[in-house]
């Protein structure tokens, strides 16, 4: 029988959708019957007293979690994220209730034997509470007390040769899309990039030593199956430069009928049969694409890769073959000055072992950003802060009309006196002498 009254919480369970509340209830009956046949490491009742304090807080209207301050495990400064109840007496199952943060694999590709064990060392030594993925990426293992951390990794790294992920100010934990795996419009391996990358950086993983932290996002094309452009300091969009591949054929199947659009997504539309004019054409942001005499054709120096077309007609137009991935810079969440998109940095770079060209965009970026950055700063304000222009100077990255969104606004690219033939000097005399006159 639960411990605490619930009213609040019980209303969430009244919606049309699965809710959290009736997953919690469903974690503490199964602990309270399993008590006796599992020794729990942490209170049987924690899962309980959760539901407790959550109803509390809805109830004032406040947070009953206090800062969760230093808590970790040996040498790893990342990775824990420590909770505290403000009401330990109240709910004495939850007075610590620490959460640990676990690397995900690439692609988040599992064995059903590896989930079995992971869940059955949480249920044992933690709360069994998981989060498969939250908006981090990384396994979400939720609430534990102190002791059990050190325990729990240990049995994470030796048996199951599994690393902890990233928290605080350090590089998070790399995200990437499934990929070439399963999806024919990925331009590069986000899997294999992602991994090395992980590797690579195992010490800006672990050892936070940035102004604030730094994330890592890989979408394999630009649909953006995991928002890198919206959520990443530093996002790699697969794209290609060479021309959409058009079969012409498959194009008068879909203008027929005989081909359903979008994959069939809408097999049941009803706004009648498909109009590329309407569905295709008028809706490409750039103007670059024609339908007449039967034909469809593409202005591909244009084109800015929105996916769209190649979305609604996938068996009649695919991604070109010259591929590679975009390199954004920027993006972040509301934290000290609003949300930002991710601002293009490398239009084109090519996704290859040893990934050396990344490697040296990233580094540069690092470099300029721990010696100008403030605390708590993200790379995206210090951008603004500082301007893009001193981003490309640091990068050794050439300015390219890219870099400019949209033409007669201040495109942040400034020229120097001995980058212009003849130094702006001359100018400026010859307008006075064009004005005196």
């Amino acid at each position: 029988m639960a411990k605490h009254e619930t009213p609040l919480l019980d209303q969430l369970e009244s919606g049309p959708w699965p809710s959290f509340v009736s997953d919690l209830k469903q974690e503490a009956e199964s602990r309270a019957k399993n008590e006796k046949n599992m020794e729990y490491q942490i209170p049987v009742d924690a899962v309980d007293d959760l539901l407790g304090v959550l109803e509390l807080s809805y109830k004032h209207g406040r947070t009953h979690w206090k800062h969760g301050g230093i808590v970790g495990v040996f040498g790893y400064g990342g990775g824990v994220i420590g909770r505290y109840c403000d009401q330990p007496e109240m709910f004495p199952g939850v007075a610590h209730f620490h959460t640990m943060r676990v690397n995900q694999p690439a692609g988040k590709f599992y064995t059903t034997e590896y989930l079995n064990n992971l869940c059955d060392l949480w249920e044992f030594r933690g709360s069994g509470i998981t989060n498969m993925h939250g908006s981090t990426g990384d396994i979400i293992l939720i609430g534990t007390e102190t002791r059990q951390l050190e325990e729990v990794f240990y049995e994470l790294t030796h048996t199951y040769n599994q690393d902890l992920g990233g928290s605080g100010s350090n590089l998070r934990t790399p995200a990437d899309c499934i990929g070439q795996a399963r999806c024919e419009y990925a331009c590069y391996d986000t899997q294999a990039i992602c991994h090395e990358l992980t590797q690579e950086y195992q010490d800006e993983l672990h050892r936070p030593a940035f102004p604030y932290k730094f994330k890592f996002k890989f979408d394999g094309c630009p649909n953006c199956c995991v928002a890198s452009i919206a959520r990443s300091d530093m996002s790699y969009i697969g794209t290609w430069r060479d021309e959409i591949r058009i079969d012409a054929e498959a194009v008068k199947g879909y203008v027929g009928g005989e081909i359903p659009s979008n994959a069939g997504a809408h097999s049941g539309r009803d706004w009648g049969p498909f109009d590329i004019q309407k569905e295709v054409i008028d809706l490409c942001p750039t103007g670059c694409m024609i339908y007449e005499n039967d034909e469809l054709k593409i202005n591909n120096k244009e084109c800015t890769r929105c996916m769209h077309c190649i979305n609604v007609m996938p068996r009649a137009l695919r991604i070109g073959n010259d591929r590679g991935c975009s390199i954004l810079v920027g993006a972040k969440a509301p934290i000290l000055d609003g949300a930002q998109m991710g601002s293009l940095l490398v239009p084109f770079i090519k996704v290859e072992e040893p990934y050396d060209e990344i490697k040296e965009v990233i580094e540069n970026v690092w470099d300029w950003w721990m010696e100008e950055g403030k605390n708590r700063e993200r790379l995206g304000e210090l951008i603004k802060r500082q301007g893009f222009q001193k981003l490309l100077e640091m990068t050794n990255i050439k300015a390219v009309p890219q870099h400019v969104q949209e033409p007669r606004s201040n495109p942040y690219i400034f020229w120097r006196e001995d980058e212009v033939e003849g130094g702006w000097e001359r100018d400026v005399v010859e307008y006075r002498k064009h004005h005196q006159r």
